[in-house]
């Protein structure tokens, strides 16, 4: 682990990642690589006994948000652990929440972060440890050994105090909540509304947890917000970034897949598949959202035809706006998902149902992700602004416009309309001068809807492109993000001259990815381990350990089972008919 940063460390052009000093080598070698990049993470390094919520790895502080804390670095990265089979941190982690994790604490907290964080991590925790037992397997003395529930217990008490984020006058859930008392809270910004993502993005959590529960309010509760939310009879299924809870009305005009309304189109298809396909009613919602994409959203690049999804600031009959938010790069992996649900594309394929929408879909998750990619490589560091703008044609060109015929085309032709990325060593790439990213968007968060688009572009289609893509974006965020102390020198296998050598502390967020070297932020987010950390693991692992085919991953990058709900366990609402 050491020397990992040495290894990973190639020449350097102030563009683009350097190479390898070794090979690429096989998969198996970068899952290991990934794996021990964990062990450096706060993860591995801090002190499970204080609970810590927050780490800063520059000034090599843990941070408390409360005391005792509430373990976000902990409770959201075991499940990483476990995937990682990490035995000795998995086992010091459960016995910090064993013995320490309580939530009675009078503290407000967002509903959706603590859901999508702390719940999603406990019940993916139980998951693991009951269906996958040799990963991370426990020992019969260890406390909260095999027998007791104990992920489950600390997952119902948990929900038992957000639930009442519910009692709203509406039902749609308030954005915080007081863990102590379970009140909802409104709050002070953006006129007390919730945003879209912070309601339809609950789902898939307080499903699962009434599954494992038989109680059915939980379920109950989170169907009615998206009953609520489709009542408003979102135009071409495309829903405004707020809602009321006092109202139940949405807020604004504002149309994007980016902040505020991301994971709500990601819980739509989820919600179907979790379900093992038994509520079509998410699947409708799906598709309608997914047309309403194509030909609203989307547009093309005016010198290299990249695929840009936008934004309608000002509503869908107003200006389409350039911006794409990386958090937006979640949606090439999601259509690939929903177009096959998770199959691998050629046995896909080969299904009765198979349709021409379903080949456009896959070309759309395609065009998308090299966008994704080319936003990395548009940066000094190779890692992706918080926020990218693109240059449109005026007026901008729209799917219908660069593909007039599109469905009329044969399946074998528009597979053969996606082409690779090009990258030339002088940077002179005609990509290059279509994005433009601001001084007030340079940062990068350690972000992981590019990996994970990854982690299915690569599983759906087995295309070794986006393996490759992958090991070059976290050879990256080895190199710009790592933060390293000198611990030592020593002579390197490699080497026949004393070296020093460095041990990574943590890695962090950053001030500006575009720059070289980067400013860093000194703070580490806990979905760098939740999320990032685990998405680049799956990717070189083999494609059928937690298979797309039978789990769905909520927000947080937390594997959750399908299953067949019964009984209460149902969709309790029908669609108002659309006029």
């Amino acid at each position: 682990m050491d020397n990992l940063q040495n290894h990973l460390t190639g020449p350097r052009d102030g563009r683009k990642c350097g190479t390898l000093s070794s090979s690429v080598g096989k998969a198996t070698s970068k899952t290991h690589g990934v794996g021990s990049i964990n062990i450096a993470t706060p993860a591995g390094i801090a002190n499970y006994k204080a609970g810590y919520d927050q780490y800063r790895p520059v000034s090599n502080v843990n941070q408390e948000s409360t005391s005792g804390g509430l373990g976000w670095m902990i409770v959201d990265s075991l499940d990483t652990l476990m995937i990682m089979n990490l035995t000795s941190k998995v086992h010091r982690a459960r016995q910090w929440i064993s013995t320490t994790l309580q939530y009675d604490q009078d503290r407000e907290v967002n509903t959706f972060e603590t859901s999508i964080r702390m719940l999603g991590g406990l019940l993916s925790a139980h998951y693991l440890s009951t269906q996958y037992p040799n990963l991370a397997p426990l020992n019969d003395d260890d406390v909260g050994a095999a027998g007791e529930d104990l992920y489950i217990e600390k997952a119902t008490d948990l929900a038992e105090r957000l639930s009442g984020a519910f009692d709203s006058p509406s039902g749609i859930p308030w954005s915080n909540v007081n863990l102590n008392t379970s009140e909802g809270v409104v709050v002070h910004f953006d006129e007390g509304a919730t945003s879209i993502s912070e309601a339809g993005s609950l789902q898939l959590e307080f499903k699962y947890l009434a599954k494992l529960t038989g109680e059915a309010e939980y379920w109950k509760s989170v169907e009615k917000t998206m009953k609520l939310i489709d009542l408003q009879e979102p135009k071409d299924g495309l829903v405004q970034g707020a809602i009321h809870p006092d109202t139940g009305r949405f807020k604004g005009d504002s149309i994007s897949l980016g902040n505020k309304a991301d994971s709500y189109y990601e819980y739509l298809i989820k919600q179907y598949l979790q379900t093992s396909q038994t509520e079509p009613v998410y699947k409708e919602m799906w598709d309608e959202a997914l047309q309403g994409i194509r030909k609203h959203l989307i547009s093309f690049t005016k010198n290299s035809q990249l695929m840009v999804l936008g934004e309608r600031p000002q509503g869908l009959d107003h200006e389409l706006s350039p911006r794409m938010d990386h958090l937006v790069c979640f949606m090439p992996g999601t259509i690939a998902l929903g177009a096959t649900g998770g199959q691998p594309l050629s046995k896909a394929r080969k299904a009765a149902d198979w349709s021409q929408q379903h080949e456009e879909e896959i070309l759309i998750a395609r065009e998308l992700m090299k966008t994704c990619w080319a936003m990395h490589q548009a940066t000094a560091t190779g890692l992706a602004a918080e926020i990218s703008h693109f240059v449109l044609d005026e007026p901008p060109l729209t799917m219908a416009d660069k593909y007039p015929v599109l469905a009329k085309s044969k399946p074998e032709i528009l597979r053969g309309i996606s082409k690779p990325l090009e990258a030339q060593r002088d940077g002179s790439e005609p990509w290059r001068s279509d994005i433009d990213i601001r001084r007030n968007d340079r940062h990068n968060l350690q972000r992981p809807e590019t990996i994970e688009s990854l982690v299915y572009m690569y599983r759906i289609t087995g295309d070794e492109i986006y393996r490759q893509w992958g090991w070059e974006i976290f050879k990256s965020f080895i190199r710009h993000t790592a933060v390293v102390e000198k611990k030592s020198v020593s002579r390197l296998p490699t080497s026949t001259a004393k070296e020093p050598v460095f041990r990574i502390k943590g890695f962090t967020s950053l001030g500006n990815a575009d720059a070289v070297p980067p400013y860093k932020r000194d703070n580490m987010e806990s979905y760098w381990m939740a999320e990032t950390l685990k998405y680049f693991y799956l990717l070189f692992s083999d494609r059928d350990f937690i298979s797309l085919e039978d789990h769905v991953f909520n927000t947080e990058a937390h594997p959750f089972p399908r299953f067949k709900p019964s009984g209460e366990l149902k969709t309790g609402w029908e669609r108002k008919p659309r006029s």
